[in-house]
Order: C-alpha cells, then sequence, then structure tokens
C-alpha cells in the first residue's frame, strides 16, 4: 500500500494527539498542536502554513509542522519561545516518512530546509540527515546553543546529595535565610479561572527581574504568554509557581508538566529581595514540586545560564541544520 500526504488542520493535529493509539511520537511540548497553533495565531502571518501528514491507508506515520516563506521551509515556531522542535513520527519508519516528505516539499517548489532547535536526539538529526544525504542533497549542521535537563531522583535528600558539597551547603543555607525573613509560601496555580490573575504577577515580575527581559516582554509577546498560558491550563500542563514572602509575592517560574517531564519555560523576580536569591529558590521548589510528584526528569531548557548547573543540570546540545533539497 503506498503513502499519501494530506493537508492537516491544527484541530486534526489534536485529535491525532489524543488518539494514543496511533503510535505518533509526540516527544516534546513544543511540538503538541496547542503549541504551534498558538504560536501561529501570534506570529505565523508573514509565512504559509506546511501543516501535512503522511498515512499508509488510514494510519498517520508523521506529521510536519512546517511553515514556508519564499523557497525556504522551517518548523513552526523560533528560538525566542521553542526551545526544541521535530517533526512526529511513529518509530520504526522515520526513513518511509522523510522520503515521501522530501519528495512532496520538492513538488510543492521548496528548495531547502532551514531547521533549528534540534535536540541530538530528535528524528530530524537521527534519520533526516542520512535521507537527504542518500538523495544528494546537501547537508550543513552546526551547534547554535544549549540545553540543560536533568533526571530527577525519587527523593528531594536524594537531590540534595546530587549537589556538590559546595552547592548543598549553599543551598540549605538560602533557605534557611529566607525562612528567616518571615513566612513563605509556595503557590502552585493550575486552574483555568486562576491564570490571568497569576500570569499578571508572572509577567510584572518578570519584566522587573532584568532589563533585557522587559525588552524581550513586547505587547505581541505578551499577547502569546497569555494565550499560551490559557491554553496549557486548559490541557493540563500548566504550572504557575509563585513564592510568596509574608504573602507578598517575590518571584515566578513558568513551567509545563508534561509526560514525565517539567519544563522551566520562564521565570521572573522581585529585584528588592535578590539578597535573599528569591529567584535561584523559586526555582529550586520546582524541582522539589517536581519529585513530590514523582516526575523523572527537569529539563531547564535553551541557554547557559550558570544557575543551570548551580541547580544540577547536564548540559546538552542544541543544532541547527540547513539542507538544500536541489541535490
Amino acid at each position: 500500500m503506498g503513502y499519501t500526504v494530506t493537508v492537516e488542520s491544527f484541530e486534526n493535529l489534536s485529535s491525532y494527539w489524543l488518539d494514543s493509539g496511533n503510535g505518533l511520537r509526540w516527544d516534546c511540548v513544543f511540538v503538541l498542536p496547542v503549541w504551534l497553533q498558538t504560536w501561529w495565531q501570534v506570529f505565523g502571518d508573514d509565512s504559509t502554513l506546511y501543516l501535512c501528514s503522511v498515512g499508509q491507508g488510514e494510519t498517520v506515520i508523521g506529521i510536519a509542522p512546517l511553515l514556508v516563506r519564499g523557497e525556504v521551509a522551517s518548523f513552526i515556531g523560533d528560538g525566542d519561545v521553542c526551545d526544541c522542535l521535530d517533526f512526529v513520527v511513529a518509530p520504526g519508519v522515520e526513513e518511509d516518512f522523510f522520503e515521501i516528505l522530501l519528495d512532496h516539499l520538492g513538488q510543492q517548489g521548496v528548495t531547502s530546509l532551514n531547521l533549528g532547535c534540534l535536540r541530538p536526539d530528535s528524528a530530524t538529526l537521527i534519520h533526516l540527515l542520512g535521507v537527504a544525504r542518500r538523495r544528494g542533497c546537501e547537508v550543513l549542521c552546526s551547534q547554535e546553543d544549549v540545553s540543560f535537563e536533568m533526571d530527577l531522583p525519587s527523593t528531594w535528600d536524594e537531590y540534595m546529595r546530587m549537589l556538590s558539597a559546595k552547592q548543598r551547603h549553599e543551598m540549605g543555607r538560602r533557605l534557611r535565610r529566607l525562612s528567616e525573613e518571615g513566612d513563605i509560601n509556595y503557590l502552585i496555580v493550575d486552574d483555568v479561572g486562576a491564570v490571568d490573575e497569576t500570569m499578571d504577577v508572572f509577567l510584572r515580575l518578570l519584566r522587573t527581574s532584568r532589563e533585557d527581559k522587559a525588552e524581550f516582554m513586547t505587547d505581541r509577546m505578551e499577547s502569546f504568554f497569555r494565550l499560551l498560558a490559557s491554553s496549557m491550563a486548559q490541557i493540563g500542563l500548566l504550572k504557575l509557581c509563585v513564592l510568596e514572602l509574608n504573602t507578598l509575592p517575590g518571584a515566578a517560574v513558568m513551567c509545563f508538566d508534561y509526560n514525565g517531564t517539567v519544563y522551566l519555560y520562564n521565570s521572573g523576580y522581585d529585584r528588592r529581595l535578590s539578597s535573599l536569591s528569591v529567584g535561584l529558590l523559586s526555582k529550586a521548589l520546582s524541582i522539589k514540586d517536581s519529585i513530590e510528584r514523582g516526575r523523572n526528569r527537569y529539563d531547564f531548557l535553551r541557554g547557559a545560564e550558570e544557575y543551570k548547573r548551580r541547580l544540577g543540570g547536564r548540559e546538552v546540545p542544541l543544532y541547527r541544520c540547513q539542507i538544500d533539497l536541489r541535490g
């Protein structure tokens, strides 16, 4: 039986995601249908949507979440707000999927692929590059950034023992010092009805924590963050965490809890409390909560900030690949 390529809608993608029996691997939160649709709604106005599936009979074997500008196709998303991207493919049929996809892209007038935010375990790096090279395509790949992640132990005490002696001592000292300043409350907000109000707090702390974050959070970016938070809360993946000191918000983190992994997406803190390390501790308490809820992995995501190493993260390279389809 031959393969077919079908133009898809975001609604169809959602139905594929909800169907656990189709075998598609939605490995990363940034390729979920709700994420792709949110990004496209806010940022996709200068591109042409190329959202296609490859199927064999009634079975979908893979999805290409792409956009096209001119003759160049890229993933839906960008490195500013999407930390890893990939195709969605069922295991065991990756090479067939990519062969059919490259044929179809060529028929649509696409001459090159520009694919970024690629983890080493992505289907793109493991399978697509080999298919492209066998077809005589020129392939250029380079590391563009790093991400950090760690496997979570079963208890907080085990986590503390994972840290170096110096970091363990510093963590204990910071937590004691904060507790001496008054009452500490760590709120975790995931209810759809409370998201808007908590996002007000989160965005205020994000903007005031660093000048570059204030510049990053334009009106358009705020629209994306708010729509994303609401959409992810509706499917049960959002975790907004607020560290309060004496009932006042001191720091906040925005996380996504998906498939056993907690993704630390962004954060902010009150600079007037910087001497109490509220920014670092809000992230440490997020790790503690993730351990207590039995999660397997904590992903600090893209960027080489030093706190990620201090909290136990290990470096993961991220790549960008350009593929000339003209052979």
